[in-house]
This record gives C-alpha cells, structure tokens and sequence, in this order.
C-alpha cells in the first residue's frame, strides 16, 4: 500500500459481524514462552507503526469490539469512526497484561494523560459515544441493521478526503505527525 500510487485512503474493518478486532488470542499468548512474547510483542508494535506511517490517510471503521490489540489497530489509523454501539477498551491490566502496541503512547495523544491513564489503568470499556465525547473518535453513529454503520460513515469519510489534492493529502499529514514529535 505504501508504495501504490492509487491507493488513496485506506479504511481497515472486519469482516466480522460485531466485532472490529477483539485483540491478541490470549489463549495462544499464555502457550508461548518469554522470549516468543518479547518477539510478538514487538512485530505486532512494528505492524502498528507501518500502518501508522502509511503516507495515505488511514481510517478505522469499528462496527463492534475494539479491544487490547484492537483498540491499538484502531489508535494506529488517522481517523476512526465507531457505532454508538461499539465497545473499546485497553482491557490488557484486566489480564495482568500491559498495552504493548503503542496503545500507551497513542492513547494520550488522543484523549490526553490523565483520562488515558484512568482507562488504562481501569481497563475500562467505554462505548461509541463515550469515545466520541472523549476524542478518541471522530465519529459515532448508530449501529443499522446491516451492522455496518461505521464502515459506512468510514466510506463517506474516505470519498470526502478523495478529491483532495493527494501529495496535499500526504504532506498534510507528514506535517501533522513530524509537528506531534516536537
């Protein structure tokens, strides 16, 4: 995608009623021993960093469960757009677990420190219009009988930024994410 002089914005959602990514499977994870968690760990950060510096303009569609891992794929995109309906949360301190995909880093840039820490450190599970209130998405809107509502609003979202002009589009967002370091 990043090489793809076509792709124009890239809108990431599941292929699963409900559920936009419910997280690592935990069940795998207690399997492994502690340097294949360390490796996973760190190819699931560096997943979440290459989408994250996609040049083109990334946007989530969560029509359902965004949790641990999930909710960091979500924080990865540029843009998220969530059902009122949809549950989010970095519940990994409700597992003994800690966010380790950039979660704990891009949270707070989202919503800022201190409520970053609270759902951190809670593990709460806050739905689409909590989340819309809060920052952490820039759109919520009620779930349809499709269970498609987000991706739908995704899509109108997409076909706004798309008659921009795209090297705009790209340096606009070079621009944005070179100034939030520093």
């Amino acid at each position: 995608l990043r090489f793809d002089e076509q792709v124009r914005v890239v809108v990431f959602k599941s292929e699963v009623k409900g559920v936009f990514c419910a997280g690592a499977d935990l069940k795998e994870r207690a399997k492994m021993d502690n340097a294949e968690v360390g490796e996973f760990v760190r190819r699931l950060r560096n997943l979440m960093d290459e989408i994250a510096a996609l040049p083109v303009p990334t946007i989530a569609a969560i029509d359902g469960y965004a949790l641990g891992g999930g909710l960091e794929l979500a924080l990865a995109c540029d843009l998220r757009v969530a059902a009122s309906s949809a549950k989010m949360g970095l519940i990994e301190t409700t597992r003994g677990l800690l966010p380790g995909a950039g979660g704990t880093q891009r949270l707070p840039r989202c919503v800022g420190i201190g409520l970053a820490k609270e759902l951190i450190f809670t593990g709460r599970q806050i739905d689409g219009e909590q989340a819309a209130s809060m920052g952490l998405v820039n759109h919520s809107v009620p779930q349809n009988s499709e269970g498609d509502a987000a991706y739908q609003r995704a899509l109108t979202l997409a076909k706004e930024i798309l008659p921009q002009a795209p090297f705009a589009v790209k340096m606009g967002k070079l621009a944005i994410n070179k100034g939030m370091e520093v």
